[in-house]
């Protein structure tokens, strides 16, 4: 849904706005629901038997594709071809394992989500970082321009129409499925980089680090770059690492942008405005969260088990600390709640009907003044 208000691209202090807290019936009455669900069921919204074998999988999955490129001569196809498979298999490990973990969803033991939490360093990143930009600044300004900086695309895109349009723009629905790609890269060599140094996500002020979060940040790019160039380097050569490691960062960094934009930034989410005067949010922060945000692919089992629940995206926004093994059941719940009280569910039955609302969306919002 393109918003039909404007504004000057100003930076935004999130210290001066805040989410209203009026119409809490539908709020209560959904978190009764869930909770009686979970009461009833007795069992703990955390995660279970069902995800700790999938992170095994998964990571029994990396390790053996790593050992297979490294020291199993494979002809150039087949190299490739594993490359592509690492790429989403970093991926799948970002949903399942690293984002339950930081959510504190994963287990009921809190180092336990720390230690999962950190698979992110493992993959480049920083879960430093990644804690402040996604469960603090994303969650609760979702989708609101100048404060959620994951609508940010710029310069190349425009997620919305209280952002600035250039004239490329109105090609961006042709660039962008390809520009995703990139984004992988982008984020372990730049933005973390930028966040490190300006101490600032966007234009919000990032937690000071402690000496410990300084030699993790320092040590894990380090451990990173051995891993996936250096050593690769060493055993393999420099063009055949730098080959396979475009295949794996473009790849992963593809799916990771995709997911999101299909929760996000498709036809029917739309992009909130605060109010000038009171400078709140028009919607409650539930009702907020359901506006914002879309599901796809809802009965697909295989869709669900690689994306860690995350087409599921609308019970992940209201429930961040549920495991995503719960949200298929959750989503029932929300949907019947939904109906009672007259609020819209956004889903799309399929992948693919998501993927064109997005591209077509982009389209839209590319030539709109």
């Amino acid at each position: 849904m393109l918003s039909s208000n404007k504004s000057t691209e100003k930076t935004l202090s999130p210290k001066k706005k805040s989410v209203s807290t009026s119409d809490k019936a539908f709020t209560i009455a959904l978190k009764k629901q869930v909770s009686d669900y979970f009461t009833s069921k007795n069992i703990s919204i955390k995660g279970n038997r069902k995800l700790y074998v999938k992170s095994a999988l998964l990571f029994t999955a990396l390790a053996g594709m790593y050992f297979i490129l490294l020291f199993v001569s494979v002809p150039a196809w087949m190299g490739i071809l594993l490359c592509a498979m690492m790429g989403i298999n970093l991926a799948s490990i970002g949903f399942n394992v690293m984002h339950d973990g930081s959510h504190g969803s994963y287990s009921g033991k809190g180092w336990v989500n720390n230690l999962m939490a950190y698979s992110l360093n493992l993959m480049g990143g920083s879960a430093f970082f990644w804690k402040q930009k996604h469960n603090q600044i994303h969650h609760t300004y979702t989708n609101v321009e100048g404060l959620d900086d994951d609508i940010d695309l710029r310069p190349w895109i425009r997620t919305n129409t209280n952002q600035r349009r250039l004239w490329y723009h109105r090609y961006q629905h042709a660039y962008c499925l390809a520009l995703y790609g990139f984004t992988y890269l982008l984020w372990v060599f730049v933005q973390d980089f930028r966040k490190y140094f300006t101490g600032k996500i966007g234009c919000t002020p990032v937690k000071k680090m402690n000496l410990r979060e300084h030699f993790i940040f320092w040590g894990s790019k380090a451990i990173y770059l051995f891993i996936f160039i250096g050593l690769p380097v060493l055993q393999i050569g420099f063009w055949e690492t730098l080959t396979g490691y475009l295949v794996i960062s473009f790849v992963c960094g593809w799916v990771l942008s995709v997911v999101f934009q299909l929760a996000h930034v498709v036809e029917d989410t739309s992009f909130a405005v605060p109010d000038p005067n009171s400078i709140k949010l028009v919607k409650d922060w539930t009702r907020h969260q359901i506006a914002t945000t879309a599901n796809f692919s809802p009965e697909s089992k295989i869709i669900s088990w690689f994306t860690g629940g995350l087409n599921f995206q609308i019970e992940h926004h209201l429930f961040p600390k549920v495991s995503h093994i719960h949200y298929p059941a959750v989503s029932k719940i929300v949907k019947d709640a939904c109906r009672g009280f007259n609020v819209r569910y956004i889903e799309y039955s399929t992948f693919f009907m998501a993927l064109k609302s997005h591209v077509l969306y982009l389209k839209t919002v590319g030539i709109a003044p």
